[in-house]
């Protein structure tokens, strides 16, 4: 068996202010740490699981956050950014058999955790056909494509209700809890046992009852926090302003979604 593993830290337990997720701030190297932690369980999981070969996305920021040498030695760790319109899940292709996000985070516009946003914080919301769109939704649409189900996914509170919501047959595991501009958090320890549990029961289930259907169209809407970033994107090839803050899109291919996000975020 051959998994991917998506990682950002945002949803890790602990993490609450955007400090601790920036390499260049003091606070930054405990939650690395944790990150790197809670991936390493994720992996241990899909080892005892029968995986064989473990490709690992480090998702966040600059993509170099992840320490190589506390994870198994069976993965394949990519860095950085390619470019690639399918961003956190860069080099998936049908050979895998099945895709785990570990430290995901709730989506833009909702209050489940001080660290929300969706790909990036300079917009209010990202909508596709009507639905309010989180980098989990995003990602897993990218993921159905090359016909990969999303298995298991650890996170905020809010981020695991709105998988469940998606397809209640996705293992999850929520390591903490937004409250305002605080968050309510499992001990580390705590977490990355769950999570090591929580990844290998997702891979020795029936993975085909995680998978989901992708539409037959996209609308793509997003809303940005200046309209100076609308105005730009509106001159996007097919793009049509809605308002001074909303800019639509309209495509048949989600590659093409994912492709348009690449240049107007």
């Amino acid at each position: 068996m051959k998994v991917y593993l998506s990682a950002d830290i945002e949803g890790i337990t602990g993490t609450t202010h955007d400090d601790e997720t920036d390499a260049r701030k003091p606070d930054y190297g405990e939650f690395r740490d944790q990150m790197t932690a809670e991936v390493n369980a994720a992996c241990e999981g899909a080892l005892a699981a029968g995986a064989k070969e473990i490709w690992v996305k480090d998702a966040h920021d600059t993509g170099r956050n992840l320490l190589a040498t506390k994870l198994p030695r069976e993965i394949r760790l990519v860095r950085g950014w390619s470019g690639h319109p399918f961003s956190m899940i860069q080099e998936i292709d049908r050979t895998f058999s099945a895709l785990l996000m570990i430290g995901y985070h709730s989506r833009a516009g909702s209050a489940a955790s001080p660290l929300s946003h969706t790909m990036t914080g300079s917009v209010t919301h990202i909508r596709l056909n009507g639905q309010p769109m989180s980098e989990f939704l995003l990602h897993a649409y990218a993921a159905a494509t090359a016909d990969v189900p999303v298995v298991f996914v650890s996170g905020d509170e809010g981020l695991c209700e709105e998988v469940a919501s998606v397809n209640p047959a996705i293992g999850t595991v929520a390591v903490k809890r937004g409250v305002g501009d605080s968050t309510v958090n499992l001990h580390p320890a705590a977490a990355v046992e769950r999570i090591r549990s929580g990844a290998e029961e997702a891979l020795r289930g029936d993975v085909a009852r995680c998978r989901f259907p992708l539409p037959d169209r996209f609308e793509l809407v997003i809303k940005y926090r200046q309209h100076t970033r609308a105005f730009r994107a509106g001159f996007f090839p097919g793009a049509r302003t809605i308002d001074p803050f909303m800019v639509r899109f309209d495509h048949r291919d989600y590659e093409d979604v994912m492709r348009t996000l690449l240049f107007v975020l």
